[in-house]
This record gives structure tokens, C-alpha cells and sequence, in this order.
């Protein structure tokens, strides 16, 4: 069902109201998925909090500019699926580049991290990135780390003479 003019305005407004506060988007070529594969993949997201639309490209073009995301104007053309990550930078990635492993029909044509449009085949490196759990634990870790070593530093002595009055006192009972 064809949009009217209203109808277009609120698609752009919406977008670019979720591509101005995302933290990075995919555009993707869906073209030879079928319904129930769709449906797979807007699921997918939905879990991850991945905001997933299919939209016209000449629309994507207005929802996206003045944002971050203003780079992927000169590579929408065909038929193309955005995702947003709203919380997780790396979560779209994981989510299409899964479900991209496993149906051939979902291509992923840009990336865009930072307001830098990044090669589609980075779209692993952008998986990879660490939830916020995972690097504050790492960050938490990190600075844990010197502390541990400084209390194992201490109690190194301690435990050097209680081992050693051990064996001595294993080898007065075996004698």
C-alpha cells in the first residue's frame, strides 16, 4: 500500500529519530528472503533491541541526514533492510551477520560506526565488540588486577613459613 505524503513524513521522522540515537546501523540486501525468513530475522532483532525497518531508499536518504549515519546515503540503492542498535554497538552486526551466515539471500552491503561508513566485510569486527557488561567487567578486572597482585605480594611470606613448618614437621614424624 502506497504511502501519502503524511505517511512518508512520519517513516523519515520516526527513522531519524531512532538513527539519531543509535549507536550503529547495517544496511542489508534482502532480496530472495521469503516472509517467514523476515519474520526470523525482525524476531532476532527484536531480542537484541535492534530496531529493524525496511524503508524506501529515497526516504532513508531524508531519515538519515544530519545524523551519524549520513555517510550510507550514496549506498542505498536496491531493495535494503536497516538495523539500528539503540543500546549495544556490536548488537546489529551479530544479528544480521547470523543471520546473513545462515541464508545467502541476505547480503549486507554497508556498516557504519561513528559516522564512518566502514566495508561490509567489517561487520564481523563489529560482532565482536564487548556488550556494556562485558567491558565494564573487563574495565572492573583491569583495575582489580594490581590489588590482587599487591595482596598475593604480602601474604606470600606468611604462607612460604607456614608451608615450610609443615614439611618440617611431616619429616620429624617420619623419622
Amino acid at each position: 500500500m502506497a504511502l501519502n505524503l503524511e505517511g512518508k513524513k512520519a517513516v523519515v521522522a520516526e527513522v531519524s529519530e531512532v538513527a539519531s540515537n543509535a549507536f550503529s546501523a547495517v544496511a542489508a540486501e534482502y532480496r530472495g528472503l521469503s516472509v517467514s525468513e523476515m519474520t526470523e530475522l525482525r524476531v532476532a532483532a527484536r531480542k537484541e533491541n535492534v530496531y529493524l525497518r525496511v524503508i524506501r531508499n529515497t526516504l532513508a536518504r531524508r531519515a538519515v541526514d544530519g545524523t551519524d549515519f549520513a555517510c550510507m546515503q550514496e549506498g542505498m540503492t536496491g531493495p535494503l533492510v536497516f538495523g539500528f542498535s539503540m543500546e549495544d554497538p556490536g548488537a546489529v552486526a551479530r544479528v544480521m551477520g547470523d543471520f546473513a551466515k545462515t541464508n545467502k539471500n541476505l547480503e549486507v552491503k554497508m556498516v557504519s560506526l561513528g559516522g564512518k561508513l566502514l566495508p561490509a566485510s567489517e561487520i564481523e569486527k563489529l560482532a565482536k565488540m564487548p556488550t556494556k557488561e562485558q567491558a565494564i567487567s573487563m574495565f572492573m578486572g583491569t583495575l582489580k588486577a594490581p590489588i590482587e597482585k599487591f595482596v598475593r605480594t604480602l601474604q606470600a611470606p606468611t604462607s612460604k613459613m607456614v608451608r615450610t613448618f609443615a614439611a618440617v614437621r611431616d619429616a620429624k614424624e617420619a623419622a
